[in-house]
Formats: C-alpha cells, sequence, structure tokens
C-alpha cells in the first residue's frame, strides 16, 4: 500500500513557501579537515562490546582561549564583539602566513577556538609566520576598541593523530593541547606580563619544528614543566607583546560597527 505521505502534496507556509522534501547530503567537504560521513542508514542497537571503527588523520593542533572571557565586566555584546575579533584575527593572520584557513577544521569552543590543520601544510608557517601576524592583529583590534572588549590570547601548539566521527573530533592528541592552553603556568605568564599573545608549544612541536627554524624565534621560549593527568610532560613558552604597527584605515570603522 502506497504510503499517503508520499503523494501528499506540499503543505503551504507563511507567506507563500512550501516545505521542499529534505535532502540529506553525505561525504566530505573539499579541503575539510576531520569531518566524517555518516555510515549506513540508520542507526543500529548499541552494543558496547563492539569494536569502533578509527578514522584518523595526523593533524597540526591550534587552540586558542580568550583571557579572562567571562569577566564580570564584559556583557554579551561585548563578549561578542570579543569573539568576532578573535575570528577575524585568527583569518587575516592565517593569511599572512599563507595558511588556508578555509582548508582547517575550526570548532567553536565558545571562549575559544580548536583550528585543525591538514598534515601538507607546512608546521614552520605555524612557528614562523602565524604567531607574529596574530599578535599584530590583536593590537590593531585592542587599539580601536573600549577596555571591555579588548582582549589577549593563550594559544597551544601541537601535533598528532586525530580520530574523527560524525559527531566531531577527539583524541589524546587534541586533550594534551588543550591541557597546555589551561596550565597554570601560561596563565601565570600572560596574567603578569603586558603581552597580547602568550604560546605554549609542547616538547614534541617545539623539538620536532620551532627549534630548527632560523625564523621561529627560538632563542625567545621557556621550558615549563606541565603537570597533568598522564603525569609531567615538557612544554615551552614565549609571551609575544604588541608591536608599533600601521593600523589599517578600514578597523577604525569599527567604532561605528556594532559587531567589529
Amino acid at each position: 500500500m502506497p504510503d499517503p505521505d508520499a503523494t501528499r502534496p506540499p503543505v503551504p507556509r507563511p507567506g507563500g513557501r512550501t516545505h521542499a522534501p529534505a535532502r540529506v547530503r553525505t561525504g566530505r567537504a573539499p579541503g575539510a579537515i576531520g569531518i566524517a560521513p555518516l555510515r549506513g542508514a540508520a542507526p543500529g542497537p548499541v552494543d558496547w562490546r563492539g569494536s569502533v571503527e578509527l578514522d584518523t588523520a595526523h593533524c597540526t593542533i591550534v587552540v586558542v582561549d580568550v583571557e579572562g572571557f567571562g569577566s564580570r565586566g564584559r556583557t554579551n555584546p561585548n563578549r561578542l564583539r570579543v569573539r568576532h575579533g578573535m575570528y577575524r584575527a585568527l583569518e587575516r593572520a592565517f593569511a599572512a602566513a599563507g595558511i588556508p584557513w578555509c582548508g582547517c577544521r575550526h570548532s567553536d569552543l565558545g571562549d575559544g577556538v580548536l583550528v585543525l590543520a591538514s598534515a601538507e601544510i607546512a608546521k614552520t608557517l605555524f612557528a614562523d609566520l602565524l604567531l607574529g601576524a596574530l599578535a599584530d592583529e590583536l593590537a590593531g583590534h585592542n587599539g580601536v576598541h573600549p577596555p571591555q572588549e579588548r582582549f589577549r590570547l593563550r594559544l597551544a601548539l601541537h601535533a598528532g593523530e586525530v580520530s574523527y566521527d560524525e559527531y566531531g573530533v577527539t583524541g589524546s592528541s587534541i586533550l594534551h593541547a588543550q591541557h597546555l592552553v589551561d596550565s597554570p603556568q601560561l596563565k601565570r605568564e600572560l596574567a603578569n606580563a603586558s603581552a597580547v599573545l602568550a604560546v605554549i608549544a609542547s616538547d614534541w612541536f617545539f623539538d620536532e619544528v620551532i627549534r630548527h627554524s632560523e625564523y621561529s624565534g627560538a632563542g625567545a621560549y621557556r621550558p615549563v614543566a606541565v603537570a597533568g593527568g598522564e603525569g609531567t610532560s615538557g612544554a615551552w613558552i614565549r609571551l609575544f607583546a604588541p608591536r608599533t604597527i600601521v593600523r589599517p584605515r578600514g578597523l577604525l570603522r569599527a567604532r561605528r560597527d556594532p559587531f567589529a
């Protein structure tokens, strides 16, 4: 017997529109990192005894966190402008460093963002160009916004295997990067300095990428020991102070743009 809903005409919507049949798109978006296609038509019964299929990829991991985002001195409109400024600063800094922002996967964290870049993107771009460009963008934003909408960032650099499914991404490498950006040592370093950006690189990222590059400023990094759930791990911290830059005139429109 035919399904009556299948032959029923579209239901009119207010304004003269009708509901079009829903289309489900599967597959991986071009250039996207860590987006897994849905497998199967419908979920079956959950069996905790079954094995889990791992879809993994090696990625450069960047975790960014806004210092004091939840401060009581900020209103929700202030926080929206801070978030807008954070994303704009990241996108411009990635472009200046030659890293395709649209080719990376970004997961919003509310007061920060997780960025995953594929292994094909040179890791030296993150160490040599991204950090200084991001510090410049932060200084430019803070120069045209009131105190409640100025912000500083903590940033963790790491690389490793990432596991993903239809819900998102996970993996010990991501957890490690998030632990680094939340470390008391990094928070204390930024709180006691006039810097706009505090960077913490994992021991692996420093030893394999930063210290071998002539343009990364490896000598400016300081080693620290970060305690965690799996013991103490090594890391390297560097602060980026605001530099004197010529601000583009376009930034001055931020005073008139409520979400600039």
